[in-house]
């Protein structure tokens, strides 16, 4: 193939292209405002209490959802495709794992991650250390978390219904994988002294920018704590750098 016959961009002058690249640079922007925005509506969500006593097998022993904070204020859950049946995890979620950078922001804004998965604790161990990965990787294995939060889906055991969508409106939809079984997503909690609230849930391409720390912060209720202007009164700040 030569140079002529392959599919490329319109070749300009640079004026012409300043002038493109200017407006799209508009366009760029008004993106932007737009993001702190919903950002912005998103840390005013209200939360919901969480009233059953979820446990988790971990490297160190059983561990509640309140465990999983670490002692910090904020949790987010990777909710990791990997079935108790399979002997990998799913491709998708191991592709989002393999993209996750350094999170060390996370931890210093009172913040913890961690990846739950319903495969027993020695597969995802086994697999983690195959891949590996460092993050905290724990299973939920004989409880209803999955369930409750809708990343498995099983009409015996609870009503069908992922990304907010009922039964009836996948199918309408025409939604695949998500009638029954394995399916992913993100939830994130808040910590109240020994009370755990639920702020935030996102599924599907939801979760497919959510791969660092400022990204994983921007869901969370307290946010990147440098958004003086359009924070609620009284939230945590931090100094901003650069």
């Amino acid at each position: 193939m030569t140079t002529h016959q392959v599919p490329h961009p319109p070749i300009v002058t640079r004026d012409q292209w300043l002038g493109k690249r200017k407006k799209l640079l508009a366009h760029e922007k008004e993106l932007t405002r737009r993001y702190d925005r919903v950002n912005a509506e998103r840390r005013r969500l209200p939360m919901v209490k969480i009233k059953k006593n979820y446990m988790f097998e971990c490297p160190g022993g059983e561990q509640s959802l309140k465990d999983l904070f670490e002692g910090r204020r904020q949790l987010v859950v990777y909710h990791f495709m990997f079935d108790p049946s399979w002997e990998k995890g799913c491709p998708g979620c191991t592709a989002y794992a393999n993209a996750i950078g350094d999170l060390s922001m996370l931890n210093e804004c009172d913040t913890t991650f961690v990846m739950v998965s319903r495969a027993p604790l020695s597969k995802l161990e086994a697999y983690k250390e195959r891949q590996g990965w460092s993050f905290p990787w724990v299973s939920s294995f004989g409880s209803d978390f999955n369930y409750d939060f809708h990343v498995t889906n099983d009409e015996k055991v609870a009503p069908v219904e992922y990304n907010y969508r009922s039964k009836a409106e996948l199918e309408a939809n025409k939604v695949p994988n998500a009638i029954a079984g394995e399916e992913h997503g993100l939830s994130v909690f808040f910590r109240l002294g020994d009370d755990v609230f639920h702020t935030y849930s996102t599924y599907g391409r939801g979760t497919e920018a959510l791969i660092d720390s400022r990204a994983l912060l921007d869901v969370t209720p307290y946010g990147r704590q440098q958004d003086f202007e359009d924070s609620p009164p009284g939230w945590p700040q931090r100094p901003t750098y650069g």
